[in-house]
């Protein structure tokens, strides 16, 4: 195994994905996979970062995280090239396209079905890999994962200035939080090994951990944490202690 710790940040060409990658690599005894969906734009990150950065450990892989076919042979190349995946940062995300409620709607044919591209990459996408539905599932896999050693934790950013939106004109009205937030807020998830299932908030300069909403009672709490200490292949409402029929010679 490599001695090396290995940290893939999906949509890590631009915006908040290259800051990342920028915290991360000038450390020492780090390489980074960048997998972005554009290999132009790939590429072109990946000769600026080996030229500011010529010491440090950096490649790209072109991926599309809305297929998991895409993601499972980027990720299964990754491991077999470092020998292991320490990190994952699952951050690639588009702006929205599309709506679930056209407003001209045509009564001869139909509902028009909806373009789910967002869903499929800000959404879809973390699944494979693995922002409400990303919080529900980062706080919902902490305690399952933690039993196989493995932490999963999300950013909730404010306003960050990023090629995400069509056009620069949309953040001047906008309080924007800076880059170096984010930055401060990954290597808090990242180096207190305490932290799973928690959603750091980016507001400003400023990094809150946000509490996960408290069950409703403790014989609550303790059924999901039975539940989720169940083994897979035990089905519910089955005794597995059974006993057999003998017939009387």
């Amino acid at each position: 195994m490599s001695p090396k710790r290995s940290i893939i940040v999906t949509g890590g060409a631009s915006g908040i994905g290259l800051g990342i990658t920028r915290h991360f690599i000038s450390e020492p005894n780090t390489h980074i996979t960048i997998l972005d969906v554009n290999p132009t734009t790939g590429a072109q990150t990946l000769d600026q970062l080996r030229s500011e950065f010529p010491s440090a450990g950096v490649s790209f892989e072109s991926c599309d995280v809305s297929s998991w076919e895409s993601q499972a042979a980027v990720f299964e190349r990754i491991y077999e090239q470092q020998g292991r995946i320490d990190v994952v940062f699952a951050n690639a995300g588009i702006t929205e396209k599309g709506t679930l409620l056209p407003e001209n709607v045509d009564s001869s044919k139909g509902p028009t079905k909806p373009n789910l591209a967002t869903v499929n990459v800000n959404f879809v996408g973390v699944i494979y890999s693995t922002k409400h539905g990303v919080i529900g599932l980062v706080r919902s896999l902490a305690r399952p994962l933690e039993a196989q050693s493995i932490r999963i934790n999300a950013l909730a950013p404010a306003v960050i200035a990023t090629n995400i939106a069509p056009s620069k004109e949309l953040f001047k009205s906008m309080i924007l939080t800076p880059m170096s937030t984010a930055a401060k807020a990954v290597a808090q998830l990242v180096g207190d090994e305490t932290l799973t299932g928690r959603v750091a908030e980016l507001h400003g300069e400023h990094v809150t951990l946000a509490e996960p909403p408290a069950y409703v009672d403790e014989d609550t709490d303790q059924d999901i944490r039975n539940c989720r200490r169940r083994p897979s292949s035990q089905p519910w409402g089955k005794n597995q202690n059974t006993t057999k029929n003998h017939r009387n010679a």
